[in-house]
């Protein structure tokens, strides 16, 4: 545990450089922020997770801001999928909370959320989606009621580990076809909204709660200025990396933290 204000000084670097590092990488920083605030800040399960959340909050409005610029706001995706994880993060943060308060059942929770998408994150080749010079292609449909009852699986993934979901959201609408531009804005604009109802519910629970499981305000608030700062500057500096090399080292990252949990939470 860090001293008082190092805790905050600590989340600001530590989330510039993570968000700087997974944005070309095109994941979200709140992925691997939960395991250095574990590991590293201290922060006590459960309210690790609605700190991470509370980082979403604070890092995502910047992106919002600029789609809105550009007359992008997501339309009716956006609210299809805000209409599941809403519901979706009040049920995983209850699960947290009641079922998961412990930080060694957690420790399998992140095991199990950081290796599949390490995996993923590897064996996904740079720019395998559709772009927006890319000849078009029909969208492979998902119908609503899935794709809402989809959206509340990703919520409640979000309301248990700590992420809004887009990053999950996301790669799964690209693929069936939709375009890019559509799915950023509307994938983003759930991730906040999910944020703010996962922090609000912690923050509810919190009251009853035997545990602590109200967020880190101060902490939250830190990362997510980091998060903000490094998500610029990892966008900004994109197109001068080897993403194909980002992406696998990412990887390899990724998956290593998820074996040294996965390991912790069998011993």
């Amino acid at each position: 545990m860090l001293g008082p204000g190092w805790t905050e000084l600590v989340a600001l670097a530590a989330a510039y450089v993570i968000a700087a590092l997974a944005t070309p990488a095109g994941i979200s920083g709140a992925v691997l922020l939960l395991p250095f605030q574990v590991s590293v800040l201290g922060t006590p399960s459960p309210a690790v997770t609605p700190t991470n959340l509370l980082y979403n909050i604070v890092a995502t409005p910047g992106g919002l801001y600029r789609y809105w610029r550009q007359h992008q706001t997501g339309g009716r995706l956006a609210l299809v999928l805000i209409g599941g994880t809403v519901p979706g993060v009040i049920a995983g943060s209850v699960i947290r909370v009641e079922l998961l308060p412990s930080a060694s059942v957690f420790d399998l929770v992140v095991a199990a959320v950081l290796i599949p998408l390490g995996t993923v994150i590897a064996l996904t080749r740079p720019g395998s989606g559709p772009q927006h010079d890319a000849p078009s292609r029909p969208p492979r449909v998902i119908p609503v009621p899935v794709l809402v009852a989809l959206a509340v699986a990703v919520g409640c993934v979000g309301g248990v580990y700590g992420i809004g979901g887009g990053s999950i959201l996301a790669p799964i609408l690209v693929g069936t076809g939709r375009k890019p531009a559509e799915v950023a804005p509307a994938a983003l604009a759930a991730t906040f909204v999910t944020s703010v109802a996962g922090v609000i519910t912690f923050t509810i629970l919190a009251l009853h709660a035997h545990v602590p499981a109200a967020p880190d305000w101060p902490t939250g608030i830190a990362l997510g200025i980091g998060g903000l700062a490094g998500a610029y500057t990892g966008a900004r500096v994109q197109s001068r990396l080897p993403e194909l090399l980002i992406r696998r080292v990412m990887a390899v990252l990724v998956v290593a933290i998820g074996v040294r949990y996965l390991i912790a939470g069998l011993l």
